[in-house]
């Protein structure tokens, strides 16, 4: 079964240090995916840019910069108002988001009470794969067997 934890937000895309624009977008977490966070933006194109990364990156980054690459995250304040900015970089662009800090924790909270940090890796049934693809099926026993039986003399021995 799969939950999923969703707020509805909104974005300021920072053009310049003077201006900002604000965008709809919804920041989602679903427990078939446990160690990500998905992030949607609607900039009022035919369909929606769509985000994914670690969610770990949006836990750290509430309190402390954190991520490199394409994906960078920090708090810091705007008009004494607290924000967390997500830095974006793809080969379309890059992008400068400020996202308020409040929205991030409490979505943040919620992904945490759902799935723990250190239970993802129960939700997503690893062990039981892996048992089922190291048990020996009964086909197996040919491949396991040794091909010189014990009983009949081997080559060079009467």
């Amino acid at each position: 079964m799969q939950n999923a934890v969703e707020r509805e937000l909104e974005v300021q895309l920072v053009l310049s240090p003077e201006r900002s624009v604000p965008v709809p977008a919804r920041l989602s977490y679903f427990t078939d995916d446990p160690y990500a966070a998905h992030i949607t933006f609607h900039v009022g194109s035919e369909a929606p840019v769509h985000w994914t990364f670690a969610r770990e990156l949006l836990v750290e980054g509430a309190f402390r910069p954190c991520g490199h690459g394409d994906v960078r995250i920090w708090p810091t304040k705007v008009a004494d108002r607290g924000v967390v900015c997500v830095a974006l970089t793809s080969p379309d662009g890059n992008a400068l988001l400020e996202v308020p800090s409040a929205a991030v924790a409490a979505w943040v909270e919620r992904t945490l009470r759902v799935v723990p940090p250190g239970a993802e890796s129960a939700l997503l049934g690893l062990d039981g794969v892996l048992a089922e693809l190291l048990t020996p099926l009964p086909a197996d026993d040919v491949w396991l067997s040794d091909p010189w039986s014990q009983d009949e003399p081997q080559d060079g021995e009467v």
